[in-house]
């Protein structure tokens, strides 16, 4: 599976950004897709996960502001991202997992930086 990240930018505090993430190859083996980001100076971490069956999870930060959302005809999978805080700066990465028994095979996009000022 190969990712093509999109969207990020330089936004004032309260603004919003959409990313996209383009996945082409074995799409049909994705068990999930989501976004990761890492903050200048620490751990990446998960932000939004949307599941095959549409099921989404969020980070407790970003639940009322951030929608994962999904287009199965373009394999496009987006975060909608509003009031934006300077704490959502961060390289924010793409993520589509496939399970493959009895592990699991991660795929990633390349960062897209993603930068709020106060």
């Amino acid at each position: 599976v190969q990712l093509q990240a999109s969207g990020g930018g330089l936004v004032q505090a309260g603004g919003s950004l959409r990313l996209s993430c383009a996945a082409s190859g074995s799409v049909n083996s994705i068990n999930a897709m989501g976004w990761y980001r890492q903050p200048p100076g620490k751990q990446r971490e998960l932000v939004a996960r949307i599941t095959s069956s549409g099921n989404t999870d969020y980070i407790d930060s970003v639940k009322g502001r951030f929608t994962i959302s999904r287009d199965n005809a373009k394999n496009t999978v987006y975060l909608q991202m509003n009031s934006l805080k300077p704490e959502d700066t961060a390289v924010y990465y793409c993520n589509a997992r496939r399970v493959v028994f009895p592990t699991s095979l991660d795929s990633w996009g390349q960062g897209t930086q993603v930068t709020v000022s106060s």
